[in-house]
């Protein structure tokens, strides 16, 4: 089965592999087009959006706020960087995408535990960063020659990293459909635009994260792609739209024929087992439908015998419902009840 090719894969250490396979093709491609002519991601695009660090490095020289960032494969380069830092700092494999692989780091043993799970010092090279403290969100979108033409306005709760390590909690992210009056999203769509005229990404999909805190807006990440886990499928139920076509013909032709309805406001729950194991029933779905089954998009309920998935493995590793209503508030209100009425039991 594919759930037993990717374990078998996670088990025998193959994911840096395949992650360094998908990377070579992408810049591979890159090359190709530059010297063809063939329109498209550039090398330099396709790179910055690889490298972290790298990124970053060139976000902060078009005066961009960025966190404080490094990228290396030398221990001591680490060190050294938490030490006029301080903690919390934040480490990843260099190219991992995501949440994938991320660690929050604290304090000096849980620092040299991660490195060397990692490998670094052992040719493995990581990106490490200033924690912000703050909410997090991301600003997607659909853009030819460097212009957003559709975007959107998403965020979480909790925090993904919160999110990815804690059990008890149904985590969410809501598409708001507030984007085009909210004065607040201004700040965040120009801040979206400049990051994509800084790294030259031209007709592409995007997909951006961002924090606000005390320090105010700052840019966390981007790559010239869809939002994954579903989100995509969340922005056309919420706006009454085929984004994918789009997409088509954004590429194809250079340019778009729909309009966001922003009529609604969509998002999805998480719902994860009591414990790592195999599921034996659900509880509360009978009454999730009587309360709110008009503004419930669809769901995904694995069969009892079914093999539980960890805590981190993402938002639809397990079961999950998609809700979809006219009120940003209403609806973050429906899916914390259904993240406190159904329940997934495991043994």
């Amino acid at each position: 089965s594919l759930l037993a090719a990717v374990q078998r894969i996670q088990a025998r250490g193959w994911v840096d592999r395949l992650e360094a396979t998908v990377e070579a093709h992408v810049m591979a491609a890159a090359k190709v087009r530059e010297q063809t002519g063939i329109p498209g991601t550039s090398v330099r695009t396709a790179w910055l959006c690889r490298d972290k660090p790298a990124m970053k490095e060139a976000l902060r020289k078009a005066g961009i706020a960025c966190a404080r960032s490094i990228g290396t494969a030398d221990p001591a380069e680490v060190r050294e960087f938490v030490a006029e830092t301080g903690y919390p700092v934040i480490l990843k494999p260099r190219a991992a995408a995501g949440s994938a692989g991320t660690w929050k780091v604290a304090d000096d043993d849980s620092l040299e535990r991660v490195l060397a799970e990692i490998g670094v010092g052992r040719g493995a090279s990581v990106a490490v960063e200033e924690f912000i403290e703050g909410h997090e969100a991301f600003y997607d979108t659909l853009s030819v020659d460097g212009v957003p033409v559709h975007d959107f306005i998403t965020h979480y709760y909790p925090g993904v990293l919160e999110a990815m390590r804690t059990r008890w909690i149904s985590p969410t992210f809501i598409v708001t459909n507030r984007i085009d009056h909210a004065e607040s999203y201004g700040e965040v769509r120009a801040l979206g635009r400049q990051v994509i005229d800084a790294l030259g990404i031209g007709t592409s999909a995007t997909h951006m994260e961002w924090f606000f805190g005390e320090k105010g807006l700052s840019f966390s990440e981007i790559g010239c792609r869809p939002p994954g886990v579903g989100a995509w499928d969340l922005y056309c139920a919420a706006n009454e739209m085929d984004l994918y076509a789009e997409w088509g013909r954004a590429v194809t032709h250079g340019r778009t024929e729909e309009r966001p309805s922003r009529r609604y406001s969509a998002g999805i729950v998480n719902l994860r087992p009591e414990r790592d194991g195999t599921i034996t029933g659900y509880s509360g779905i009978e009454d999730m439908q009587e309360a709110i089954g008009e503004w419930i998009l669809d769901a995904h309920f694995p069969p009892p015998g079914s093999p539980t998935q960890p805590v981190d493995a993402g938002y639809m590793a397990n079961a999950w419902v998609r809700v979809r209503h006219p009120d940003y508030d209403t609806l973050r209100d429906l899916l914390t009840r259904v993240g406190e009425t159904v329940r997934v039991h495991a043994r």
